[in-house]
Protein backbone atom coordinates (compact mmCIF):
# COMPACT_ATOMS: atom_id res chain seq x y z
CA UNK A 1 0.00 0.00 0.00
CA UNK A 2 2.59 2.68 0.82
CA UNK A 3 4.82 1.86 -2.94
CA UNK A 4 0.91 2.70 -4.48
CA UNK A 5 0.96 6.18 -2.24
CA UNK A 6 4.52 6.76 -3.30
CA UNK A 7 3.48 6.81 -7.16
CA UNK A 8 1.27 10.34 -7.32
CA UNK A 9 4.44 11.55 -5.82
CA UNK A 10 6.96 10.13 -7.79
CA UNK A 11 4.91 10.94 -11.33
CA UNK A 12 4.82 14.56 -10.06
CA UNK A 13 8.65 14.79 -9.45
CA UNK A 14 8.92 13.56 -13.08
CA UNK A 15 6.51 15.92 -15.01
CA UNK A 16 8.39 18.77 -13.12
CA UNK A 17 11.80 17.60 -14.56
CA UNK A 18 10.24 17.00 -18.30
CA UNK A 19 8.44 20.75 -17.85
CA UNK A 20 12.30 21.86 -17.19
CA UNK A 21 13.65 20.19 -19.73
CA UNK A 22 10.99 21.13 -22.20
CA UNK A 23 11.12 25.14 -21.12
CA UNK A 24 15.37 25.02 -21.23
CA UNK A 25 14.99 23.50 -24.63
CA UNK A 26 12.11 25.10 -26.15
CA UNK A 27 14.08 28.50 -26.94
CA UNK A 28 16.93 26.96 -28.94
CA UNK A 29 14.26 24.81 -30.74
CA UNK A 30 12.24 27.51 -31.93
CA UNK A 31 15.35 29.40 -32.79
CA UNK A 32 16.20 26.14 -34.84
CA UNK A 33 13.36 26.85 -36.96
CA UNK A 34 13.54 30.53 -37.60
CA UNK A 35 17.37 29.74 -38.26
CA UNK A 36 16.88 27.25 -40.44
CA UNK A 37 16.67 29.00 -44.04
CA UNK A 38 20.83 29.54 -43.08
CA UNK A 39 21.65 25.63 -43.71
CA UNK A 40 20.51 26.20 -47.50
CA UNK A 41 24.43 27.21 -47.45
CA UNK A 42 26.55 24.51 -48.01
CA UNK A 43 29.55 25.80 -46.13
CA UNK A 44 26.74 25.81 -42.87
CA UNK A 45 25.91 22.29 -43.74
CA UNK A 46 29.33 21.24 -43.79
CA UNK A 47 30.28 22.94 -40.43
CA UNK A 48 27.32 20.78 -38.85
CA UNK A 49 27.68 17.67 -41.05
CA UNK A 50 31.74 17.60 -39.13
CA UNK A 51 30.34 18.26 -35.58
CA UNK A 52 29.75 15.53 -34.07
CA UNK A 53 27.46 12.88 -34.27
CA UNK A 54 29.85 13.21 -37.57
CA UNK A 55 27.82 13.20 -40.75
CA UNK A 56 24.56 14.05 -39.09
CA UNK A 57 23.49 17.52 -39.98
CA UNK A 58 20.05 17.48 -38.17
CA UNK A 59 21.19 16.52 -34.42
CA UNK A 60 24.47 18.74 -34.97
CA UNK A 61 22.15 21.72 -36.01
CA UNK A 62 20.02 21.22 -33.43
CA UNK A 63 22.68 20.32 -30.48
CA UNK A 64 24.14 23.92 -31.92
CA UNK A 65 21.02 25.82 -31.32
CA UNK A 66 19.71 24.80 -28.63
CA UNK A 67 23.43 25.70 -26.91
CA UNK A 68 23.41 28.78 -27.93
CA UNK A 69 20.34 29.57 -26.16
CA UNK A 70 21.25 28.74 -22.90
CA UNK A 71 23.53 32.56 -22.08
CA UNK A 72 19.68 33.33 -23.06
CA UNK A 73 18.33 30.98 -20.40
CA UNK A 74 21.00 31.40 -17.93
CA UNK A 75 20.34 35.15 -17.98
CA UNK A 76 16.97 35.20 -17.44
CA UNK A 77 17.20 32.23 -14.64
CA UNK A 78 19.78 34.60 -12.81
CA UNK A 79 17.58 37.85 -13.26
CA UNK A 80 14.60 36.20 -12.06
CA UNK A 81 16.92 35.19 -8.89
CA UNK A 82 18.71 38.10 -8.26
CA UNK A 83 16.18 40.65 -8.89
CA UNK A 84 14.29 41.40 -5.85
CA UNK A 85 10.82 41.98 -7.43
CA UNK A 86 9.59 41.88 -11.09
CA UNK A 87 9.87 45.45 -12.72
CA UNK A 88 12.37 47.92 -13.97
CA UNK A 89 15.14 45.04 -12.67
CA UNK A 90 13.74 42.55 -14.59
CA UNK A 91 13.96 44.94 -17.56
CA UNK A 92 17.19 45.98 -17.53
CA UNK A 93 18.25 42.20 -16.55
CA UNK A 94 16.65 41.35 -19.58
CA UNK A 95 18.17 43.93 -21.57
CA UNK A 96 21.55 42.99 -20.40
CA UNK A 97 20.94 38.96 -21.15
CA UNK A 98 19.72 40.12 -24.84
CA UNK A 99 23.13 42.27 -24.97
CA UNK A 100 25.42 39.70 -23.71
CA UNK A 101 23.87 36.55 -25.88
CA UNK A 102 24.17 38.68 -28.70
CA UNK A 103 27.55 39.31 -28.09
CA UNK A 104 28.75 35.57 -27.86
CA UNK A 105 25.75 34.60 -31.14
CA UNK A 106 26.84 37.06 -33.21
CA UNK A 107 30.57 37.09 -32.66
CA UNK A 108 31.96 34.75 -30.09
CA UNK A 109 30.50 31.41 -31.95
CA UNK A 110 31.86 32.78 -35.43
CA UNK A 111 35.16 32.87 -33.99
CA UNK A 112 35.14 29.43 -32.36
CA UNK A 113 34.10 27.99 -35.75
CA UNK A 114 36.12 29.87 -38.21
CA UNK A 115 39.29 29.67 -35.73
CA UNK A 116 39.07 26.93 -32.87
CA UNK A 117 37.64 23.82 -34.87
CA UNK A 118 40.21 24.11 -37.68
CA UNK A 119 43.11 24.00 -35.04
CA UNK A 120 41.16 20.89 -32.93
CA UNK A 121 41.11 19.06 -35.94
CA UNK A 122 37.33 19.75 -37.22
CA UNK A 123 38.26 20.82 -41.14
CA UNK A 124 34.98 21.80 -42.21
CA UNK A 125 34.71 24.56 -44.91
CA UNK A 126 35.21 23.49 -48.70
CA UNK A 127 35.79 27.07 -49.74
CA UNK A 128 38.84 27.81 -47.39
CA UNK A 129 37.91 29.67 -44.88
CA UNK A 130 37.55 33.41 -46.92
CA UNK A 131 35.83 36.49 -45.58
CA UNK A 132 32.28 35.06 -47.18
CA UNK A 133 32.61 32.31 -44.51
CA UNK A 134 32.94 35.20 -42.32
CA UNK A 135 30.06 36.93 -43.52
CA UNK A 136 28.08 34.43 -43.34
CA UNK A 137 28.64 32.98 -40.09
CA UNK A 138 28.27 36.73 -38.72
CA UNK A 139 25.10 36.84 -40.52
CA UNK A 140 23.52 33.55 -39.08
CA UNK A 141 25.01 34.52 -35.56
CA UNK A 142 23.29 37.94 -35.55
CA UNK A 143 19.83 36.53 -37.53
CA UNK A 144 20.08 33.60 -33.91
CA UNK A 145 20.92 37.26 -31.84
CA UNK A 146 17.96 38.69 -33.12
CA UNK A 147 15.40 35.70 -33.11
CA UNK A 148 16.87 35.45 -29.13
CA UNK A 149 16.31 38.98 -28.16
CA UNK A 150 13.03 40.17 -29.75
CA UNK A 151 10.91 38.34 -26.89
CA UNK A 152 13.35 38.92 -24.21
CA UNK A 153 13.06 42.87 -25.41
CA UNK A 154 9.38 42.83 -24.85
CA UNK A 155 9.41 41.54 -22.27
CA UNK A 156 11.93 44.33 -20.85
CA UNK A 157 9.71 46.46 -22.50
CA UNK A 158 6.12 45.33 -20.68
CA UNK A 159 8.25 45.06 -17.16
CA UNK A 160 9.38 48.66 -17.47
CA UNK A 161 5.72 49.72 -18.08
CA UNK A 162 3.87 51.28 -15.23
CA UNK A 163 2.38 48.40 -13.55
CA UNK A 164 5.40 46.23 -14.69
CA UNK A 165 3.52 42.92 -16.22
Amino acid sequence: MALLSLAPATVDVAVGWLWTVALLLFPGIVAAGLCAPFLAAERLRALFDALPPAGRVLPSYLGVCVGLSVPYVVGVVFTVARAAEAGPAWSSGFLLTALIGAVLVAFVAPAVAMLALPRLGVDWDPTGYGYSTWLLLVGAGLWYALVAAVPLVALAIGMALPGGY
